[in-house]
């Protein structure tokens, strides 16, 4: 396996990860599946702003991705980034979260982001665990402020400063 910079043509494989991801768990708080537009103009923007799109490939199968971008839009967040991880299925439970989040990290300290900020559900103990094994720090929980699969879901605040 190895991580690389997405290109177009991994999008189907990207958004097959993250639509399994807002349909199954609580990794993502969207309701519905993204269309392939919504996607693609998710892409473009990360790509238009030089932020990057991270891939695990494994024999030219796509088995996870993580990103980052603005934190908040105002021009004084400008070095605090947020990141996303997703990793297939599949896949899971072999290390792949664990790469592509140390390669956001190392993405982000090269492009002199200060802070990383994951938002997570409290739910989801793996990946609060995964943050926490690499030095992110719980900075806030806000409990509460989503819902999905008719429940309440608290969020967490993770940071890592670079």
């Amino acid at each position: 396996m190895r991580i690389r910079a997405a290109r177009p043509a991994d999008l189907p494989a990207l958004l097959e990860i993250y639509n399994d991801a807002v349909v199954h768990t609580t990794a993502s708080w969207d309701l519905l599946p993204w269309t392939p537009v919504e996607h693609a103009e998710w892409y473009a923007t990360k790509a238009g702003h030089g932020h990057p799109v991270l891939v695990a490939d494994d024999e030219g199968q796509v088995v996870g991705y993580a990103a980052y971008g603005p934190f908040r839009p105002k021009a004084g967040y400008s070095r605090t980034m947020e990141h996303s991880v997703y990793v297939s299925p599949g896949h899971q439970g072999r290390g792949i979260g664990r790469a592509l989040l140390v390669a956001v990290i190392e993405a982000a300290r090269a492009d002199g982001v200060h802070a990383l900020i994951g938002g997570l559900s409290a739910d989801n103990e793996v990946s609060l665990a995964l943050h926490r094994s690499l030095g992110f720090v719980e900075v806030g929980r806000l409990p509460e402020v989503g819902r999905k699969f008719d429940r309440w879901l608290d969020l967490v605040l993770l940071q890592l400063f670079l």
